[in-house]
């Protein structure tokens, strides 16, 4: 007996109506980062593992998908190796190549490669999937689409104020109402890291703070205990985890804390700037917060980083992020390149809509009307009503086998196909359609104008 077929441990399938809704989300974020000025780009699915590993920190280099070398991958590895059994070691000799984690790191890698190509700034943006060996959960999948807009080549806080107002117009486009952009800065947690004297620790603090949501105060505080920093320097940061109020009182706490470091102030400072244009300018349907303790675990953060929460009542992470990176494109080689991005995450994103009931219905329209098969004669005389019809921008079809018509008309019963059209001898001798409603049960017999003002 076969074994039956399934597929890996989170990815998904997706059905006809599924796509349509996906398309319609990919398709309102895409009019949105062509009308904010962001050109596509694509890149491959795979890089070669060294434009990757390193680049995430510890814990994302091991959510990292490696790719096996082709042929005999175990030729490279000699005995001693072998015998070591040290997996970080054997997988550098039989692994060159790795799933991309991100969109970011290819593009930085694209814009090193590309730069004599490239018209500076530049904003780009990439819809593709990417790969995460993660443990699956709700809203949390291996395989999943990353929407990205970035710009590189401006170090002006004016890009950070656009993506601020991306993110609201593109919820605004999807009817979404209640989702709050947080917004904090990499300068802050350094000049926190700073005067709690725990410099040297900075990657373990904002790594451990990243998980305030998932396991609490008390677990971010013991997460940092375990990596050497001392309660001292808990006591002094108690502040960030008590921090309530509007941003005005949140940045306030924020300048007394850094008052003694040069870093801190200036990352405060680009706070203050982003949040009072944000107020200037004002947004359709987002609220912009101030959130102290945001840290986004990514190393490659040096300026404002964002975070995206769907509105309350709707269980589900984070359905956006993202943030400046002063010199990205320097581990690659190409030195001083400012950029600044943010992406928008499909599948949550979908997740959110279906929950709360915001995909409108014409997105999983598809066949508007079915012609029935009647025999070759009339099938031909269908197919050049269908010709006709589809030059007109409607989507028709026709039943492909001369069935029973009581199985044709279930079929497109189940397909919900809104309008059949017979065409038999009748029809045919008087130039004519008869078209059915499906709902009303409704039907008249048409010639081809008036059946395309029909559809129409």
């Amino acid at each position: 007996m076969s074994k039956k077929p399934s597929i890996p441990k989170g990815t998904r399938d997706f059905s006809p109506q599924e796509v349509a809704k996906r398309h319609y989300i990919m398709d309102t974020i895409k009019g949105s980062f062509t009308a904010f000025g962001f050109q596509p780009i694509e890149t491959p699915s795979f890089e070669n593992s060294e434009t990757l590993m390193g680049k995430y920190g510890e814990e994302g280099d091991r959510l990292i998908f490696k790719i096996l070398n082709s042929g005999d991958y175990l030729a490279k590895v000699d005995d001693t190796l072998y015998a070591e059994k040290d997996s970080t070691k054997i997988t550098a000799k039989i692994s060159e190549k790795a799933l991309r984690y991100d969109l970011t790191v290819p593009f930085a890698r694209y814009v090193v490669q590309h730069q004599n190509e490239i018209t500076f700034p530049f904003k780009r943006y990439q819809i593709q999937p990417v790969w995460r060996a993660d443990r699956p959960q709700k809203g949390r999948f291996r395989e999943f689409f990353q929407c990205d807009a970035d710009v590189v080549g401006s170090d002006s806080l004016w890009q950070e104020v656009e993506l601020v107002q991306l993110y609201d117009t593109v919820f605004a486009k999807l009817k979404l109402e209640g989702v709050t952009i947080k917004l904090n800065n990499r300068k802050i947690l350094s000049g926190i890291a700073e005067v709690i004297g725990e410099t040297d620790k900075l990657i373990d603090f904002t790594v451990a703070l990243d998980k305030l949501d998932k396991i609490g105060e008390e677990g971010v505080k013991d997460e940092m205990r375990s990596k050497g920093i001392s309660e001292a320097a808990l006591q002094k940061v108690q502040p960030l985890f008590e921090a309530k109020g509007d941003a005005s009182e949140k940045l306030k706490l924020l300048s007394e804390l850094l008052s003694t470091s040069e870093t801190g102030k200036k990352g405060v400072f680009e706070l203050e700037f982003i949040v009072n244009t944000v107020s200037e300018l004002k947004l359709k349907t987002a609220t912009l917060e101030v959130d102290v303790t945001l840290a986004r675990g990514l190393n490659y953060y040096t300026g404002a980083i964002f975070e995206v929460s769907a509105p309350q009542g709707v269980a589900m992470g984070s359905i956006g992020g993202g943030g400046r990176y002063d010199d990205l494109t320097g581990i690659f080689g190409l030195k001083e390149v400012s950029g600044v991005g943010i992406s928008f995450g499909l599948d949550r994103i979908y997740l959110v809509l279906e929950e709360l009931n915001l995909f409108p219905e014409t997105v999983s329209e598809g066949t508007k009307v079915l012609f029935l098969n009647f025999g070759p004669r009339e099938a031909l005389y269908a197919m050049k009503a269908i010709t006709h019809l589809r030059t007109e921008g409607i989507q028709a079809e026709l039943y492909p086998d001369e069935a029973k018509m009581g199985k044709q008309m279930g079929y497109a019963d189940k397909r919900d196909i809104p309008f059949v059209v017979l065409a038999g001898e009748t029809e045919m001798e008087d130039g004519k359609y008869t078209l059915k409603n499906m709902k009303s049960g409704e039907q008249d017999q048409l010639d081809f104008d008036a059946l395309l003002k029909a559809l129409k």
